[in-house]
């Protein structure tokens, strides 16, 4: 009779374990949400408004456009550390091309996207042709590109009048229609939040509903499968890496008309936040694989989160820790889930 009692209770412990790990992989970033806004309210009248929330919107927009690059080449089963340093190219040649070039608003525009997509066919032709790990040929490209900018600007950052190596000052400036991109209102948000709600809406479709999107997924959840049913394995991670490097490119141009100037290593800080919003996403609804509704989430958790600490005149310096607590957090219950669904079946 003990026996069976204990057996029960043990079964019992073990079901109570599995359903709160199942709770809080589906609802844990959403609950966690729901408290950190509850609690910042609570102990500060500024935290709770309008423009409070605009400013946590415009401030997540950049990182959330890097952050979906990341998940497409996650949801093929790759990985993209290059976004950081693409960035970062992309919003030094957007300045120059109007401080130094003095050059039209279309090719502002236009020119810095295709770095994205020369930099996502090169991580492509390493990882897809030569064969090597994701992982280290995005780590050594993003090297690779960080030089790249560094050298093309000779160290410096580029802005409005600035004097030149070569004796004189730059003859453009960053037009009003350009600043308007990453600083303007639209219908009273600023368009640096249009144009992150549209790209995560764009994505969520096209990776929810779109038979591309379906490929996709089937790529990164075995690609030997995928390649006997038909799927061009190779031509799809190519896409993948590609669209990647365009969305950090939006990222580069984005943050040069917000800031209104070129600034070198802009997007090394932002990786990390990037990399957390992706596996904080994860475990959104307990979707379980990367998405673009919960790369959202995740941006915005993280940028609530550090808006609040700010707030609260918690040291910059240790907003790392904050970021890194969240990223261990979300893989924790992520794997911890995952390991306990693969044991069940």
């Amino acid at each position: 009779m003990q026996v069976v009692e204990k057996n029960n209770f043990e079964k019992n412990k073990s079901s109570v374990k599995d359903n709160a790990t199942q709770f809080l992989f589906k609802y844990g970033a959403i609950a966690l949400l729901v408290f950190i806004i509850f609690y910042f309210s609570t102990i500060s009248d500024a935290f709770f408004t309008y423009a409070n929330f605009t400013d946590i919107l415009r401030s997540i927009s950049i990182v959330t456009l890097l952050a979906l690059g990341v998940t497409f080449t996650l949801v093929v089963g790759g990985f993209d550390l290059s976004v950081g340093s693409t960035m970062s190219f992309s919003t030094v040649v957007s300045a120059s091309l109007m401080v130094w070039y003095d050059m039209p608003l279309w090719l502002v525009l236009i020119l810095p996207l295709l770095i994205g997509v020369l930099v996502g066919a090169f991580n492509s032709f390493l990882i897809v042709i030569i064969g090597i790990p994701d992982l280290l040929a995005t780590l050594s490209v993003m090297y690779i590109v960080a030089g790249l900018h560094r050298t093309y600007t000779e160290g410096y950052s580029i802005y409005n009048n600035m004097p030149l190596t070569s004796g004189g000052t730059a003859p453009g400036q960053l037009s009003d229609a350009f600043l308007w991109i990453g600083q303007g209102q639209l219908m009273g948000l600023p368009v640096p939040v249009w144009i992150m709600l549209v790209m995560v809406i764009a994505s969520y479709i096209v990776l929810k509903h779109t038979r591309w999107g379906r490929v996709l997924y089937m790529t990164g959840g075995n690609a030997e499968a995928a390649t006997l049913s038909g799927v061009n394995v190779k031509k799809v991670k190519f896409t993948a890496y590609v669209v990647s490097g365009v969305f950090a490119s939006m990222a580069g141009i984005l943050f040069t008309a917000r800031v209104g100037s070129g600034q070198i290593d802009a997007g090394a800080p932002l990786m990390m936040e990037a990399v957390a919003a992706v596996f904080v996403g994860y475990s959104v609804l307990g979707v379980g694989k990367p998405n673009a509704l919960g790369t959202f989430f995740g941006a915005a958790i993280i940028g609530i989160l550090l808006n609040g600490l700010t707030i609260q005149n918690l040291p910059y310096y240790a907003f790392d820790i904050i970021k890194g607590s969240v990223l261990v957090a979300a893989l924790a219950v992520t794997y911890i889930y995952a390991k306990k669904k693969l044991n069940r079946t």
